[in-house]
């Protein structure tokens, strides 16, 4: 394999014998609390490689409700350097802010620089594994400008939320003298490229302190094992997470910013603190995690907040009339999407078929209805009933070619069919589902024949249609519809979710392993959303007894998971969050954004329970 060798070289390290590392550590912190300076003679510091020619030393000091303060410098050894950073961190000015002697609330992190490349900063890239990659998390920067040395260290994109070379690039830009010409980024690292500079691109390795122990780092964070149990814990934790902040009208905390322990949604960073943005689709998935929860302890808790997210649904659930009969529809943010009114169907679907509560079955039958009704003639389902932008916001009837292009989604109509589907199978309502079937038949022959070619130049390396997936999966129970092009669709996504995911050895990051690409070379994508696709196809082969086929899958889903459970906040790896007790067992975004939204969590909880229930043999609706 291409990068075998490298990959095990690295993953050897993290099983070495880090002992004096952590006796070097508690010796810092005595120093730090004393004033005073490390000795280290008794030591055997031979696992930290340190070279004085190059390397620079890094001590920061991360507590709850503090700015961080760090300071780097090099020296003739490896002790003297550390001691020049203790001496610089006692002097700065909010060095008294932080409770050193307690391990508990002050955490230390050591990084020191391994290896130093000279690059073009015009050349550097992020789509290739050669010398010029800037890898987020893994890479940093040395820039030299008007001979003064400026450093990105690797682990700033974890500690700064990072995830880009631009970012970096615009943090060592802030430093120099280009900051006073322009507050634009692009601009910004337009004037340093025709600057007089030298850019390296550096390696490091780093340590945090976690009580009365160390962790060795990767990429910022802890590095992980698959295993069962594990990630059940996860999917529990998240789910307890969301549900530990949901509000009083039934909303769930739309979205979490760890790093800055706020509430500003990237997407929408004009939103004051007063009107921040919600979204009714997360908003359902929320529930349906709620329910995979109590699927998995039975605690009615779960159970209870289920139905407050469902009732607040219902607050923004409006009707109209479609051939003289009642249908409904979720409006929310001026839009009624087709995948609001799905994903709604869904979590109510999946509330009744556990609690057998029939109090949400008039909102079913209206929602079921107009789900049908928004199935074109040629099968196509139309992604949106009103759009603020479609036809001045009316609602939508007759659309041109252009306005079903302008609304297309790929994710929508497989939440509606998913619960159209559920419907189809649990809902005791023999003239409902005699409408719908046909209906359904019609949409998924056009998913899955005519949508490829009619709409080919939307479709990307990489399939997105996790959703059409699982109804997929669950229309199969359904008399007539075991048919080979819908079986064949969720086999042929399931096949190419996995021709493109990182395989043990083919990228140099080890943490790459399982998690996602649309080309190779691509920053790894750890995607909870398509991973559910991925599950339902393992259940689907269990169901039609493809047994080796199955094996196949349950296996590509552990890599996945695996990618994924880096995503997870525990108290080992928050220590540069302003709020870890807020931040800790809620699920990111990406490797190294602290981002947190409701369906960040969602996704990877609902997945990873479906998979541990496939492990362990444990069958739920």
């Amino acid at each position: 394999m291409l990068y075998e060798t490298e990959n095990n070289i690295e993953r050897e390290y993290f099983k070495k014998d880090f002992s004096s590392v952590r006796e070097l550590f508690k010796r810092i912190r005595v120093a730090l609390a004393e004033k005073s300076e490390v000795n280290a003679d008794d030591l055997d510091l031979s696992v930290i490689n340190y070279d004085n020619t190059f390397s620079y030393v890094y001590i920061s000091m991360f507590q709850a409700g503090r700015e961080p303060i760090r300071w780097g410098s090099t020296r003739r050894t490896f002790v003297e350097t550390i001691n020049r950073d203790i001496l610089k961190l006692t002097q700065h000015k909010r060095f008294g802010e932080f409770d050193i002697a307690d391990a508990n609330k002050c955490r230390i992190m050591l990084e020191y620089i391994t290896e130093q490349t000279p690059v073009r900063t015009s050349r550097i890239q992020l789509t290739k594994f050669d010398e010029t990659r800037f890898e987020p998390g893994i890479t940093g920067l040395k820039l030299n400008f008007d001979n003064i040395n400026y450093i990105y260290l690797p682990t700033d994109a974890w500690t700064k939320n990072h995830n880009g070379i631009k970012q970096a690039l615009n943090q060592l830009i802030r430093q120099t003298s280009i900051k006073n010409i322009t507050n634009s980024m692009t601009e910004r690292i337009n004037i340093l490229y025709n600057a007089p500079h030298t850019m390296h691109l550096l390696k490091s390795k780093s340590f945090v302190s976690y009580k009365d122990d160390i962790i060795p780092l990767y990429r910022g964070t802890t590095l992980n094992e698959y295993s069962v149990e594990g990630i059940k814990d996860i999917a529990l934790n998240g789910i307890n997470w969301i549900q530990d902040y949901m509000k009083p009208d039934g909303r769930f905390m739309y979205y979490y910013d760890c790093k800055d322990d706020n509430y500003k949604d990237h997407e929408h960073p004009d939103r004051t603190e007063d009107n921040l943005y919600y979204n009714d689709l997360r908003h359902c998935g929320g529930v349906i995690s709620l329910i995979r929860a109590y699927q998995l302890t039975h605690n009615d808790i779960y159970l209870k907040n289920a139905k407050r997210g469902l009732d607040f649904i219902v607050s923004i659930t409006k009707e109209h009339e479609v051939d003289g009969k009642r249908c409904g529809y979720v409006y929310y943010n001026k839009k009624a999407k087709l995948g609001g009114t799905g994903v709604a169907l869904v979590a109510m679907m999946k509330y009744r078929q556990e609690t057998n509560d029939t109090c949400y079955d008039d909102y079913i039958r209206l929602y079921a209805r107009h789900i049908v009704s928004r199935i074109y003639k040629t099968g196509e389902m139309l992604g949106y009933f009103i759009h603020p932008k479609v036809q001045n916001g009316n609602e939508l009837y007759d659309l041109s070619d252009e306005e079903r292009r302008f609304t297309f989604s790929f994710y929508y109509p497989g939440e509606a069919l998913l619960g159209l589907a559920l419907v189809a199978n649990h809902f005791d309502d023999k003239e409902l589902v005699s409408e719908i079937i046909p209906k359904a038949q019609l949409a998924l022959d056009w998913l899955v024949d005519e949508r490829p070619n009619i709409y080919a130049d939307l479709f990307t390396a990489l399939p997105s249609d996790g959703w059409l997936m699982q109804a997929i999966e669950e229309w199969v129970d359904y008399e007539g519809f075991k048919k080979d092009n819908y079986v064949n669709f969720v086999f042929k996504d399931a096949n190419t979710m996995i021709e493109k995911t990182y395989k043990r050895d083919d990228s140099p990051y080890i943490d790459f392993e399982g998690g996602y690409y649309y080309n190779y070379g691509d920053h790894f994508y750890p995607d909870g959303a398509r991973s559910e696709g991925l599950v339902a196809a393992y259940y689907l082969a269990a169901k039609l007894g493809r047994e080796e086929l199955a094996q196949t899958l349950l296996e590509a889903c552990r890599k996945t998971a695996l990618s994924q459970m880096y995503l997870y906040n525990s108290d080992k790896n928050n220590y540069a969050h302003k709020n870890p007790e807020k931040s800790v067992r809620s699920i990111r975004f990406k490797a190294t954004r602290q981002w947190v939204r409701v369906d960040s969590i969602q996704h990877v909880a609902c997945f990873f329970l479906r998979l541990y229930f496939a492990e362990k043999g444990i069958k739920v609706n």
